[in-house]
């Protein structure tokens, strides 16, 4: 027996597009802010290229405009390629990915790319109840 689930209203996907977007740009905000490094849109764009470019692959490979709340496997998708790509990326490109980046990049993306799922399904559950 086949599983269907509704798809999602366009708005959700784009909001929940627009909200990981802004999540990787903090990281990489966080992260040049931390090193006294310059906070200039080119800078931050600098830092944040190559973890946006995966970010979009994982929307891409995860699909994620079918669920894009989901957390398993959809979220835990989008977070692996997310900083796996992004840390490739970055190597590719002459820039260094030590390991304490590494973990840093890994648990901070965590945090960002599936807390922010399930904070906006609780909100969501929310005002659907009220």
């Amino acid at each position: 027996m086949k599983h269907t689930e509704s798809k999602p209203r366009p708005a959700l996907v784009v909001l929940t597009l627009v909200i990981d977007i802004v999540l990787v740009l903090a990281f990489a905000l966080s992260g040049r802010r931390n090193h006294d490094e310059t906070l200039g849109v080119i800078g931050v764009l600098e830092t944040a290229w190559p973890f946006l470019t995966a970010l979009a692959a994982g929307w891409l490979i995860c699909r994620l405009w079918r669920q894009p709340l989901r957390i398993f496997p959809h979220g835990i998708c989008l977070w692996l390629i997310t900083v796996a790509g992004g840390m490739a990326l970055r190597i590719l490109s002459g820039a260094t990915a030590a390991l304490p980046f590494v973990v840093v990049a890994t648990l901070v993306l965590a945090l960002f790319l599936l807390g922010q799922r399930i904070i906006t399904t609780l909100l969501l559950r929310r005002t659907a109840k009220a």
